[in-house]
């Protein structure tokens, strides 16, 4: 078997992901039909673009970190038909609302923070599952093939609904996206439980999401990723509302060109998920450091030239390389994390991860919009970018001093950055 797919020889790894497919064109199909309505109930507002994409993360600040201590307690894939279901749920009222008339912004608001708070109890088990699914020698490599799923949607489905707003309007997506959960669901009941590898459950009591923290605290090097990700996360993952912006403010896009957008980053994402795939399964090691650093400051460098794009059909094109590099590193900083806790405790490092990937969306997002409409689109992307790079660097060297030395990593951080 190729390395790019050796994960995949697992039979329960390949039902994960089979359904992970189907999921994640509905999801990112109901994300541009989200953002689209969000447009055509506030005649073109970036500010309440900002608003619905703040409080669809805001449940991940405010939950995430529980829905780690339930992953190391409770058995995940239980735990995934439950938060599965939700999300189909909210899918469903936001698709009947739509399509009855009776959708008003308020609605989209509401909905966001309930599928946001179904997605910030998933997220932790569904990364701390992949390991159980496939063990620790091929963790790197499935991480890496799940984003890729991830980014397969992501190509297809805001390019579908694009097609689909203009031919029939968002509510009709908002239901496909709804059914989309039933694959999900049904390939996990078809899973073999027997060739599962659960790690102990962690004990009831007090005081695990304080254990869980801790143990990032004492371990430098996670925290550097983790602070790193933070800024990342929170500055330059904001493509949801600045594509758009750059799209409808910047070239006055239709819908079909709208959705080419997210395909197009898409595009590079899972070149990049499949990239690192490759990498994983032909090295069988854990991500360096020094490469989950180094991409970081690249993904924010071409984010600052990609505002700086003279056209439309330049923008999608520097979309492309800019979402390789995207992915990349959130391949191999979440591979480097996982591979870097104890099993006892990976379900609440893996939500501290999400954490502080999107709990900083809350706040960044309605900011990110607010300078688009104040500053314009183009500065508020290369602004961005350029705070990125800044702040990345500022980490590696505050935080980046006399780490323990790693197998295979060079002995001080700065030189991770200067390699």
């Amino acid at each position: 078997m190729s390395p790019t797919f050796l994960a995949l020889r697992v039979r329960n790894f390949r039902l994960f992901v089979a359904g992970q497919l189907v999921s994640n064109a509905g999801t990112w199909m109901q994300r541009v039909a989200q953002d689209w309505l969000v447009l055509q109930l506030t005649g073109g507002s970036g500010t309440a673009l900002g608003v619905v994409t703040g409080l669809q993360f805001l449940p991940m600040l405010l939950f995430t970190l529980w829905g780690g201590v339930l992953a190391d307690r409770f058995p995940k894939r239980r735990l995934l038909v439950l938060s599965q279901a939700a999300m189909g749920v909210q899918a469903l009222l936001l698709g009947l609302l739509v399509i009855s008339g009776l959708a008003e912004v308020w609605h989209v608001y509401l909905l966001a923070f309930l599928l946001g708070t179904a997605a910030a109890l998933d997220t932790p088990v569904r990364q701390s599952f992949v390991v159980e699914m496939v063990g620790t020698d091929d963790l790197p490599n499935a991480v890496a093939l799940n984003s890729a799923t991830f980014n397969l949607g992501r190509m297809v489905g805001p390019a579908l609904a694009g097609l689909l707003i203009a031919a029939v309007g968002t509510g009709p997506i908002f239901l496909v996206n709804a059914a989309s959960f039933a694959a999900v669901i049904g390939c996990l009941l078809l899973m073999r439980p027997a060739e599962l590898r659960p790690a102990a459950r962690a004990a009831r009591g007090r005081g695990a999401l304080r254990a869980g923290v801790a143990y990032v605290r004492r371990h430098r090097e996670l925290t550097l990723v983790m602070v790193v990700v933070f800024v990342v996360g929170t500055i330059g993952f904001n493509f949801q509302v600045t594509m758009a912006l750059m799209g409808t403010a910047v070239f006055g896009v239709d819908a079909r060109e709208f959705g080419l957008l997210g395909t197009a980053f898409a595009a590079g994402a899972l070149a990049g998920a499949l990239l690192a795939a490759r990498r994983s399964g032909r090295t069988g090691r854990r991500p360096g450091l020094r490469l989950v650093l180094a991409l970081a400051v690249a993904f924010g460098a071409l984010e600052a030239v990609a505002g700086l794009a003279p056209s439309y059909a330049a923008f999608v094109v520097l979309l492309v390389p800019t979402g390789l590099l995207a992915i990349w590193f959130a391949t191999s900083a979440n591979a480097y994390l996982q591979l870097g806790a104890d099993p006892g405790v990976r379900g609440r490092v893996m939500a501290i991860y999400t954490l502080v990937f999107f709990g900083g969306t809350p706040f960044g997002s309605p900011v990110i919009g607010w300078l688009g409409e104040t500053v314009g689109p183009r500065w508020t992307l290369v602004g961005s970018g350029a705070a990125v790079v800044v702040l990345v660097t500022l980490a590696v060297l505050v935080l980046g001093r006399d780490l323990p030395r790693v197998p295979g990593e060079p002995s001080g951080v700065r030189q991770a950055v200067t390699a």
